[in-house]
């Protein structure tokens, strides 16, 4: 069994593959494990309502969000069973459940569980093998080529992830027969500081107050109502895209700047805040939406011996957005049983 990616959804595939017998190989074409996951907040949560998940993706895949927050619980359980270390026991999100980890602790609990001989860095997965693989590839988000052919065709986007998430997983899924889900034109990602900034400020420098300000483009236009914000911001996100250069202004009033949350943002928005009350941000993209069809046992539709999970396996948030690190995990575990039941 192969395993393409040793980021979360690659890491839990591998472990849960061996915990039923089985004797998987990770490939990972990077330096390290842990992907995009190593360099988020580590919140693992799903939408607390059922319903409320529906109405936050409407175009998603009805099957497998229902797979995700159905099992996402019991993953969540067995993720603390391997010694994942927990920060928050809660989302601090009234809509949400879950659970934030340390990403860099997560990531050891679940490498140490593999033997250093089947964990191969800078090397990247034989996809046209005949051997049963799961690809966990992290998406599509790191190509700026395929970015551009479905995502954002009129600026590049920042990258807010693991630069090696370039879309081996959808070529290969692709190739060999596969086709690609609903969303390709949609991704997750954060609205950033118009300046340079490294993977250590990923979190620390996201611009999150958009339902409180102005939000206009290079052209001085109001694109963009801050009344219809999602929650996520991912909605505000996806339209700067689509502006000149990528880029937005956030202007902010008297009270907004008096928020003392608010202010900690602005703050760190450094030299892209350009005045008193306005800062220049750019759209950045840390996973896509769209990408392999899958179905309930996380097989891509079309093409035998291949499994997909994390956001190789596209369409489940489709319209919205859900957690990427849910999706990761559940359908590593599903993709881990329904290949070792095939096998």
């Amino acid at each position: 069994m192969i395993v393409a990616g040793a980021g979360m959804a690659g890491l839990v595939a591998a472990v849960r593959a061996r915990e039923l017998g089985a004797d998987p190989v990770v490939y990972e074409k990077g330096t390290r494990t842990g992907g995009s996951m190593l360099l988020s907040s580590g919140v693992v949560w799903r939408h607390r309502e059922w319903s409320g998940f529906r109405r936050e993706c409407p175009d998603g895949d009805e099957r497998l969000q229902r797979l995700v927050w159905e099992r996402l619980d019991e993953a969540l359980a067995w993720l603390r069973s391997l010694g994942a270390p927990v920060v928050w026991e809660q989302t601090r999100n009234p809509l949400t459940t879950g659970v934030r980890f340390d990403p860099a602790g997560l990531t050891a609990a679940l490498a140490r569980r593999l033997p250093r001989d089947r964990l191969l860095l800078r090397t990247a997965a034989p996809t046209e093998s005949d051997e049963l693989t799961v690809l966990a590839t992290g998406g599509f988000g790191a190509s700026p080529e395929l970015v551009a052919q479905h995502v954002a065709p009129a600026a590049p986007l920042r990258l807010r992830a693991n630069p090696c998430s370039t879309g081996d997983g959808l070529r290969a899924g692709l190739a060999r027969g596969g086709s690609t889900s609903a969303g390709m034109g949609e991704f997750y990602g954060r609205n950033m500081p118009d300046r340079g900034w490294g993977e250590d400020e990923y979190v620390s420098a996201s611009q999150l107050y958009a339902r409180r300000a102005r939000i206009l483009d290079e052209d001085g236009i109001e694109f963009f109502r801050a009344e219809d914000v999602s929650w996520s911001e991912t909605n505000v996100v996806q339209a700067t895209a689509k502006r000149p250069g990528a880029r937005a202004y956030y202007v902010l009033a008297e009270d907004a700047l008096a928020d003392p949350e608010i202010a900690a943002q602005v703050a760190a928005a450094g030299e892209a805040r350009i005045s008193r009350d306005t800062v220049r941000v750019v759209a950045s993209i840390t996973h896509t939406i769209g990408g392999l069809a899958i179905d309930e046992r996380a097989r891509v539709v079309g093409a035998a011996g291949l499994y997909a999970a994390g956001v190789d396996a596209g369409g489940l948030a489709a319209g919205g957005y859900a957690s990427g690190l849910a999706q990761a995990l559940v359908l590593g575990v599903v993709a881990a049983e329904s290949a070792v039941a095939d096998a």
